[in-house]
C-alpha cells in the first residue's frame, strides 16, 4: 500500500495534528542522544556536575525535544516539503517527564500554483505545562491530480486561495501560559530554559518555482 500523502485541498485552518506522546525521558536516552549528537554538555549526562551548578538533576537538551516536534510535523506532512521550522524553548524537561507533541493548522494560502500551510506546534509535559512552542511552513501539491501533472512535466493546477489565519479567531490559537510569555518577552520564569536556539529553513516566499 502506498504511503499516505497530504494534499492542500484536504486541509482546513483549525485542523489538529494527531498528538504524539513520547516515552518518559530517562538518563539512558540522554546518554544515547549525547553520543548521537556529539553534545556532551555535562548538565545533560553528569548528575554530580548538574547538582554542583545548582540543578536538581540532569535535564534534557532542548534539541532533543525539538526533534520530537520535528517528528510530529514530518509524520503528518508526508508528501509535503518542509520550508521553515523554528521553535522556542519554554521550560526544562527532566528525567521522568513525558513529552506530548501537538499541532494545529493556523494558516493556508495559495497563489500561482504554489500552496502552503502554516502549522503552530507545541509540546507539553505530563502536567500539561508548555515546554516548547514552534512553527512550521509546509509546501504541498494542491491535489493528487496536481502532483501527477507536475511530475509529468505539465503546469500546476492554479487556484488562488486567500490567506486564512487563526489570528482572526484568537480563541482557537495554541495554548498560552506565563512560562511561554516570559520566554518570548525575554523575562525569566521559574524553571524556564533560555530560548537561545532557533532553527529556521529558507522562507518559501523568497523562492521561485523552477
Amino acid at each position: 500500500m502506498p504511503a499516505r500523502k497530504l494534499y492542500f485541498e484536504g486541509i482546513r485552518v483549525g485542523d489538529e495534528l494527531p498528538a504524539l506522546a513520547k516515552a518518559p525521558i530517562d538518563r539512558v536516552q540522554l546518554s544515547r542522544y549525547a553520543g548521537a549528537s556529539g553534545d556532551f554538555n555535562p548538565v545533560h549526562v553528569d548528575e554530580v556536575y548538574a547538582k554542583s551548578v545548582g540543578m536538581p538533576s540532569v535535564y534534557a537538551p532542548g534539541m532533543l525535544v525539538m526533534g520530537m516536534l520535528g517528528q510530529l510535523i514530518s509524520d503528518w506532512a508526508r508528501g509535503g516539503q518542509l520550508r521553515r521550522y523554528h521553535v522556542r524553548f519554554i521550560k526544562m524537561v527532566w528525567p521522568g517527564d513525558t513529552v506530548v507533541c501537538k499541532g494545529r493548522v493556523s494558516d493556508r494560502y495559495g497563489e500561482g500554483g504554489r500552496y502552503f500551510v502554516e502549522v503552530e506546534l507545541w509540546a507539553e509535559n505530563q502536567r500539561g505545562e508548555l515546554v516548547m512552542k514552534g512553527h512550521s511552513s509546509i509546501q504541498l501539491f494542491y491535489s493528487l491530480e496536481d502532483e501527477n501533472r507536475q511530475r509529468s512535466g505539465q503546469s500546476p493546477i492554479v487556484v488562488d486561495v486567500p490567506r486564512e489565519s487563526l489570528l482572526q479567531n484568537a480563541g482557537t490559537a495554541a495554548p498560552e501560559g506565563t512560562e511561554e510569555e516570559g520566554a518570548l518577552s525575554g523575562k525569566k520564569t521559574t524553571g524556564s530554559k533560555p530560548a537561545a536556539k532557533t532553527a529556521t529553513a529558507p522562507d518559501p516566499s523568497k523562492k521561485t518555482k523552477k
